[in-house]
This record gives C-alpha cells, structure tokens and sequence, in this order.
C-alpha cells in the first residue's frame, strides 16, 4: 500500500460524555442514595462507643497495629477472621441475589464508582453548566481566561473530595481525632500521607476522567453478571414493540403510523454511559433508572403513556405485544434461582450471629514446646513445657487459674510465680509458658504418652474453657 493511502484506524478517540440534568423518581432515589453512603463514609470513623478506659472509644476501627477489629459493640480477634470470611460471602452472595432479581442495581445506585462519579458531575454541572453548556465548553479550541478558571476551579473541587475521600479512609485505621491532629502538625506517619495521596490521585482520576471507561474496561462485574441473570430478571429496557417505528413530525403524512418514540434523544442525553438503550441490551447499561426518568418526562409532554422505557424482564415481551397484562414484579423476583441465592445467604447470616453469641469472653491456646519434647529432671521426674496463649476478651484485667487434668500425679507450674493464677490485661492475647511434671514411677513403663486436658477459669466470672493436649516420656 502506498504511502498516499494509509491504512484506516481501527481506533477512535474517546469522546467525553456529558450527561444533561434530569429530574424524577429514580434521580431522586440515587441522590438520597449517595447522600447516606457518602454521609456514612466520611462521618462513621467519627462516631464514638465507650469500651472502658484501656480500649478504643471508636466506634468502627480496623486496629491492624494490636491486630484487632472493632465494630460498636463487636470486637474481632485475628483467631476470629471467619467473621470476616463469612461477612464477605454474604456480600457476594447478597450481589448474586440482587443481580439475578433486578439486574445491576448495585453498579447503578451503590456502587462506589457510581457514588464519586454522581457527584463529581454535580460539581462539573455547578461549575461548567448543564450539558450544552459543557459541550460547548469542550469543544472550545482557544485556551482563554474564562476556560481556565472554569477548568481549575472544577479540578481543586474535584481534588478536595479526591483528599477528603482519601483521609476519611485512613481514619478507619487509627483514632480519627488524634490522626488528624497528627496530619496537620506534620507529625502522622508516612503510610497515612502516602495512603490519602493515592486515593485521592485514584478517586480524582476515575471520577472527574475515567467515568464509563472504569465500568466498561476495567470493572469485572459487567462479564460476570449474564451468569446471574435470565430472561426474567428485571432490568431496564425499551418497549420496541410500543416505540417503532420512531419519529418527530407527528403531524406529516403517515403520523398515524409512528409508535410511541419521537426520537428526541432525551434517554441518550442522560445516561452517564452514554449509550441508547433503544438498541437493547448492552454491557455497558448500568440499569440506574436516569432513561426512565427522560422519557417518562417526555411522554408526558406528548401525551402519551409513561413506561416507553422502563424497568421490565424481557419474558413479558411477547405477552405485552399481545395486549396482555405482564407478570407482576414478584412473579419475576420469587424463583428457584433466587429462593436459592436468599436461603444461602440467610443460612450464612443466621450462622455468624450464632457463633457471635456463643463465643467465650476467655479463650485459651496450648502448643507443646518441642525442642525438647520432655526433660528428665534430676530426681527421675519427667517434665514438659507448654506456651499457653491465653485470651481476656474483657475490657478490664482478669485473674485466670490454670489446672491440668488428665491424671492426678500430674502438677502445674507457671514460669514466673509461684502460684497457678496469672493476671492477664484487659483485652489482649497473653503468652504464659507453663511445666507440667509427672513424679518419678508415677505411670507404667509402657505408658509413652498420655492425654491431658488444660483448664482456665476466669475468676472473676468463673467462665471456664479447655484445651486438650499431650504429655510424654511417661514410660522412660
């Protein structure tokens, strides 16, 4: 090929996309949406809850330094991750069982992407005007006074929620009082400064930049969920059957013959994806309701019905077209698909509440020293040693008594005092080594082992538990 026909490019500049104003149910429901989360997300690290004097009085805390999960009134040990680990499957399974019922609700009302790009455009729109006024804007070649400030003075907005988003995070990990004290005086530590610039690099990047590209290219979710849905799951759509054929002049000759659509682009010009949901369903639909709201509106003006667009499962499409009433919502949602999905992630919840209830306020480990496993004493005793890691889940200290069962020759010592109580802090994981002896001819020749079983009481509550373990070098 010659140089004076080069090749077409299979590539196309993004365009930016600038989704006009627009006023309804569903636009209302995302603000009232974003208003919590986002008041949830920055005021939660705020909110106090009184422990007792040696524990945190922060409310929700992820105390990595001590290895310790704080929730209110909920206190997660590292030997309790399988808190975490279930609280995370019901998570995805709760996103199965959305996706399957009503599509990508999460992606179009809670996801954060969603949430930070909401409100990134409602800054861009108070700054820059609505969309026209944007695309005009954009499409300005000429750099002057007026393009500059409006520019810059979007992006230090948008780089102020770009910090704030990313100090709030940090709170989550250290007293939010005292680290922001520490912030200002230059005196936090580096992790903190570092962590707040790369969300707010991140955050300023996908929501004022990136936008559609992140759920599009870079979100997972998109090619997962058409394993979670089928032809009756609720998600957005456009009665074709109703719309087509579209057109605008509705006073021409042949009138009469047009369907509902005036082609007026409405659903276009607010959908933050940019894309027209009247050529079906698409990968990059986020199911956020803004369509509904445009044409809804745009009906009205035209005196036709409402629901052009709207939330609907494609297996009533044939029974609409024949005048038939669709199935109601429930029909939709109660099905065997999404039965399974609830009992699942019931069972998982009904679960840890359970084990949240039952579980001890003391709690006890026992590791048999190894190198050696036994120790013959001088007077023909044989000894071994144990590291006994024992819990107080209590927010004061606690007098605990060791006891070792299992034969009655068999006598404790506790490596550092005389007695069998230790007192072990308040809250806090308490490595105690610990002999037990068995006196000389005190067990048969052939008895190389024997089992014993370690007790603690707390005697201050008189809450007991146990370990079981091993004695050896009975029969040398």
């Amino acid at each position: 090929m010659s140089d004076s026909n080069p090749a077409p490019s299979l590539y196309a500049a993004r365009e930016p996309i600038y989704p006009r104003r627009v006023s309804g149910k569903f636009r209302s429901m995302k603000w009232v949406l974003l208003t919590l989360m986002l008041g949830l997300y920055y005021i939660t690290p705020w909110i106090r809850w009184d422990r007792g004097p040696s524990l945190p009085d922060q409310a929700v805390l992820l105390d990595l330094a001590n290895r310790r999960f704080y929730f209110f009134w909920i206190e997660i040990w590292p030997h309790e991750f399988y808190f975490v680990a279930g609280l995370l499957i019901m998570a995805g399974l709760g996103l199965f069982l959305f996706t399957s019922a009503l599509g990508r609700v999460w992606c179009g009302y809670a996801c954060p992407q969603t949430v930070w790009t909401d409100l990134f455009i409602l800054v861009e729109r108070w700054v820059e005007g609505d969309r026209n006024a944007r695309l005009r804007l954009h499409r300005q070649k000429k750099l002057d006074f007026r393009k500059a400030r409006l520019r810059l003075t979007k992006w230090l907005a948008w780089l102020a929620i770009g910090v704030a988003t990313g100090g709030a995070w940090v709170f989550y990990f250290t007293d939010a009082p005292t680290l922001v004290v520490d912030l200002f005086s230059l005196k936090a530590h580096p992790v903190a400064y570092t962590t707040i610039a790369v969300l707010a690099g991140t955050t300023f990047f996908f929501g004022g930049f990136a936008r559609e590209q992140i759920c599009i290219y870079a979100c997972p979710w998109p090619r997962i969920q058409a394993a979670m849905m089928d032809e009756d799951t609720i998600t957005i759509g456009y009665r074709e059957w109703r719309g087509e054929p579209r057109g605008k002049h509705r006073k021409a000759d042949g009138a009469e013959k047009l369907g509902d659509c005036i082609d007026c682009s409405a659903c276009v010009n607010v959908c933050p994806m940019g894309i027209d949901i009247r050529d079906g369903q698409q990968l990059a639909c986020i199911t956020c309701g803004l369509c509904i709201d445009a044409c809804d509106d745009m009906m009205a003006k035209v005196g036709k019905p409402r629901g052009l667009i709207d939330y609907m499962a494609l297996s009533d499409e044939s029974s609409e077209r024949s005048g038939n009433a669709p199935r109601s919502i429930w029909e939709h949602i109660l099905r065997p698909r999404t039965i399974l999905y609830t009992t699942l992630w019931s069972l998982v919840g009904i679960g840890l509440v359970f084990a949240l209830f039952i579980r001890p306020d003391i709690d006890m480990t026992v590791a048999p020293v190894r190198n050696p496993t036994y120790v013959t004493m001088s007077d023909g005793s044989i000894r071994n040693t144990y590291d006994v890691r024992l819990r107080n889940k209590h927010g004061e200290p606690r007098p605990f008594k060791l006891s070792v069962v299992g034969d009655p020759t068999l006598r404790i010592q506790l490596e550092g005092t005389a007695y069998d109580t230790v007192e072990v802090p308040a809250d806090t994981a308490y490595l105690q080594r610990v002999y037990v002896v068995s006196p000389k001819g005190s067990a048969p020749s052939n008895a190389e082992a024997t089992d014993v079983r370690f007790w603690v009481e707390d005697l201050a509550s008189g809450e007991r538990t146990h370990k079981d373990s091993t004695f050896n070098g009975r029969g040398n």
